[in-house]
């Protein structure tokens, strides 16, 4: 690829939509999880493949990373499917795609490719340092590759932000789905999410301090700021909508589930970050604590007694 990696690819004739589509057709997934593997907002992959909108540069590097294809061949600089015979029916190129060839010192590790390792990575790290005391030679240490092969799947620092937010947003999503199905009643759902998102263990307080970190950028970046409303908005309706079901089968009192999915749900975040800024072991706001208000909070405004 001789253009920028946040340049926007010209595609008149639609090939490269096309393209993009026999990657994801050999995948083997749906399209919202060929988004969620290339980090890519699943709206913005739909519109481009419709042709509404082009991709750039760094979404068709993720693209080949995670489809194992060759880069240019996406563009249709390099060789057409029916020149390249790798055993793949779909006719996809099945070579080592550029990017990975040009910045790479390690091979990405299997589950998602180069694009999810550097994102898992800067949300590590994020979670260690801060945000802004992150630099891309830190990400590309962790990952074993160069500051390039980073800047060729993440153009900027605010692309990297927005990818990690993204993958935050995914990753909480499935938790809270998979949380749900243990319980087993509608009360149970409750204490199961609430449990979630209590930070007893090292891993719970790692993603409060990445998403404590991700309010402050929230407050000064559009972007990012556009993500957490949204990530706030599907959150609350996932409460909102236990408590509703709740209310229905007689578990819950007769409430305003938004109202009380939004007092519930700024009260967990109002506890955590005060468990947050407490050391473990010493005095102050423990998750115990945390739970237990929490729980004493439904017990007292939501339970049918």
């Amino acid at each position: 690829m001789q253009q920028e990696p946040g340049s926007r690819v010209g595609d008149n004739g639609g090939e490269v939509a096309k393209r993009v589509r026999d990657v994801i057709a050999a995948v083997g997934v749906s399209q919202r999880e060929f988004a969620r593997r290339i980090v890519m907002d699943p709206s913005k992959l739909s519109r481009s493949l419709s042709g509404a909108r082009r991709f750039t540069v760094a979404e068709l590097a993720r693209v080949a990373d995670t489809g194992n294809v060759d880069a240019a061949w996406l563009l249709g600089s390099g060789a057409r499917p029916d020149q390249e015979r790798a055993g793949i029916e779909t006719g996809v190129v099945r070579t080592a795609p550029r990017a990975r060839r040009a910045g790479s010192a390690a091979p990405a590790p299997a589950g998602g490719g180069r694009p999810l390792q550097i994102v898992r990575e800067t949300v590590r790290l994020i979670a260690e340092r801060g945000f802004h005391a992150v630099r891309v030679a830190d990400i590309a240490e962790a990952c074993a590759t160069s500051t390039a092969a980073i800047h060729y799947h993440f153009p900027g620092r605010d692309d990297l932000l927005e990818a990690a937010v993204r993958w935050c947003m995914d990753e909480d999503t499935a938790r809270r789905a998979a949380h749900i199905a243990e319980a087993a009643d509608v009360a149970g759902e409750l204490r199961q999410l609430i449990e979630l998102q209590t930070p007893h263990t090292r891993q719970q307080r790692r993603q409060w301090s990445v998403w404590l970190d991700l309010w402050a950028e929230a407050a000064r970046s559009t972007v990012v700021g556009r993500l957490h409303v949204e990530y706030y908005r599907q959150w609350r309706e996932t409460v909102a909508d236990v408590i509703r079901r709740g209310v229905a089968a007689g578990a819950f009192r007769p409430v305003d589930p938004e109202t009380a999915a939004l007092t519930l749900t700024a009260l967990i975040d109002g506890l955590a970050s005060q468990v947050l800024a407490t050391t473990p072991g010493e005095p102050g706001t423990s998750a115990d604590d945390m739970q237990r208000a929490l729980l004493a909070h439904v017990e007292t405004t939501l339970a049918a007694h």
